[in-house]
């Protein structure tokens, strides 16, 4: 039997729920691996399968874990990429959808602007990751993003070339820091473009574009990268069901 790390007052399935959660975040299992049977960890933490069958119902829900017929439970793997082509119509000229090619522009440290250490939940001025990212489309910019990242979980970065990885940030996040981007917020404004970044994006100053702000966090909630993505509004776009 092992401990769980929780409020004793919990009842014994949330207790589970927060000590499973706690040990995907620390990486004991990594997204898209399966974690034990359920008869498994009530062998492993001396509870009721029906127990353990609550945390895991829990974790589900919250769309943490997912169970794969007849193979078991997985950790999810969230797909990031969707959410640019819920905004932007990035299409090539056959009309497929297309990612647009990454250039990172600048990697820097530097004090955190009060808005980042704010989001970041980090404290006043605290040393931050800045990327400065660039992407496009047949070589013409369409979305000029500002990123900014804790510098001592991402410090590794800094020795790495990005640009040669390819056009995502999340695997990479993964495969050099071990940090996993489990959930993100997003919202959604609209603006007239400033000379600075109206230079990147090649449009005239005050041009209207979207911006895009994504607070990304890890599987226990955790802050880990806030991001500010400006974007052409030639390609903007909206789409919802409803039913």
């Amino acid at each position: 039997m092992l401990p769980l790390a929780s409020d004793t007052r919990l009842p014994r399935y949330q207790q589970l729920r927060d000590h499973l959660l706690a040990q995907i975040a620390n990486n004991r299992w990594h997204p898209g691996e399966a974690i034990p049977t359920e008869a498994a960890l009530a062998t492993e933490f001396d509870l009721s399968v029906g127990t353990v069958r609550k945390a895991i119902d829990a974790l589900v829900a919250e769309g943490v874990l997912e169970r794969q017929q007849g193979r078991g439970t997985f950790i999810r793997r969230p797909q990031f990429q969707s959410s640019l082509f819920r905004f932007f119509r990035f299409e090539a000229v056959n009309g497929e959808r297309v990612v647009p090619m990454s250039r990172i522009l600048g990697m820097n440290v530097v004090a955190a602007p009060s808005a980042v250490a704010q989001a970041l939940g980090l404290a006043p001025a605290a040393d931050v990751i800045h990327l400065q990212r660039l992407r496009l489309l047949d070589a013409q910019p369409v979305l000029a993003e500002d990123i900014w990242l804790p510098r001592q979980p991402f410090k590794l970065l800094l020795e790495t070339d990005l640009d040669s990885k390819g056009p995502l940030l999340y695997p990479i996040y993964e495969q050099v820091c071990g940090q996993v981007v489990a959930a993100a917020e997003e919202t959604l404004t609209a603006e007239a473009v400033d000379q600075v970044h109206g230079r990147l994006l090649q449009v005239p100053a005050g041009s209207p574009i979207v911006v895009i702000e994504r607070l990304a966090r890890d599987y226990a909630g955790k802050p880990l990268e806030w991001r500010r993505s400006r974007g052409h509004a030639q390609h903007f776009r909206y789409r919802i069901d409803i039913r």
